[in-house]
Order: C-alpha cells, then sequence, then structure tokens
C-alpha cells in the first residue's frame, strides 16, 4: 500500500515535469527561431541600407563627384601612339590592312608618363588584336565602337595602376 500511494505520488510529479520540459522545449524553440531570426533581419536591413546608398553615405565611403570648376581646372592629357599597320585575319586567299593611328586620353600627367614607359606593351597588345580582326569588322560606327572599346580595356590592362579615360581614333584605314 506505501508503494502505490508511493507509486501515485510520483506519477503526478512526473507528469507535471513532462509538462514543464514540453513547455521548455517550446520556450527553446522559440528562443532558437527568434535568434536565427535576430541576425537574418539585420542583414538584410545592412543590405537594403548598403544598395540604397544611405549606409555609403553615413560611413563616407560614397564616391566623391569633383565639381565642374574642379574638372576644368584639369584638363585631360593624351598620349599619341606610334602609327599602327596590321594585316587582317582575311583569310587565305586574300590580303587586307588596317592603318590606324590613336591616342589615349589620361587624366594625369602622372598617368601620361605611365603610357609613355608602357607604351611596348599598349602597342603589343593593340597589334596583336588588330591581326585577329577582319575587314568586315570595321564596317559602320558599330565596328569603331566595338574597337574602341576593346582597345580601351587592353589599354587599361596595360596601364593597370593607372588610368586610361578613352582611345581617340585620328585614323583608321581599311584597305
Amino acid at each position: 500500500m506505501a508503494r502505490a500511494k508511493a507509486d501515485r505520488t510520483q506519477e503526478p510529479e512526473g507528469g507535471a515535469a513532462e509538462g514543464k520540459d514540453g513547455g521548455r522545449a517550446k520556450a527553446g524553440g522559440r528562443r532558437r527561431i527568434v535568434l536565427l531570426a535576430l541576425p537574418a533581419l539585420l542583414a538584410l536591413g545592412i543590405g537594403a541600407l548598403w544598395f540604397s546608398g544611405t549606409l555609403p553615405r553615413v560611413l563616407g565611403l560614397g564616391t566623391k563627384t569633383a565639381s565642374p570648376a574642379a574638372a576644368a581646372a584639369a584638363p585631360p592629357v593624351f598620349v599619341a601612339l606610334p602609327p599602327m599597320i596590321a594585316n587582317l585575319n582575311a583569310g587565305p586567299d586574300r590580303q587586307s590592312f588596317v592603318k590606324l593611328a590613336a591616342k589615349l586620353e589620361v587624366p594625369t600627367p602622372a598617368d601620361a608618363k605611365r603610357a609613355e614607359l608602357a607604351m611596348p606593351r599598349i602597342v603589343d597588345l593593340f597589334q596583336t588584336y588588330l591581326r585577329e580582326m577582319r575587314p568586315q569588322d570595321f564596317q559602320g560606327s558599330a565596328g569603331t565602337w566595338r574597337l574602341r572599346e576593346a582597345l580601351l580595356s587592353r589599354a587599361a590592362i596595360a596601364l593597370a595602376p593607372g588610368r586610361v579615360r578613352d582611345v581617340l581614333f585620328t585614323e583608321i584605314l581599311v584597305q
């Protein structure tokens, strides 16, 4: 009888303990969700602020635009490239050539000096590119635009720490 009484007294305690553990499990689950959701919401908020441009402005990381007076005070520097003649990839039955004269537009005299020093590399990159072009690639303003963009990217590679603003053509002759 004492044993049955002891079992009955332990049963409600055990049942109550299970109820408390179940409650703890639910509270732990909610806590885990909050702990996982909080960093995700924080990251989304920071990302939204960053892409809206607010956070870079607040942190002082935004791009600084030069005033029109400052832009007028520092005119660009032009570096003349030697005239280049290259045979084009016209096929085995035909010979075709291009004669190209151009200038590089760089923002500062220091970049102009860097371009003068890297001139052999620039000419090599340009000649290599020109030899792979076909005569049809030069047709129309779109062909000239594609040529300008390709040469501009190659000049930027050659002057890697420096900058190149543009490639200006003074002569293009395809024969």
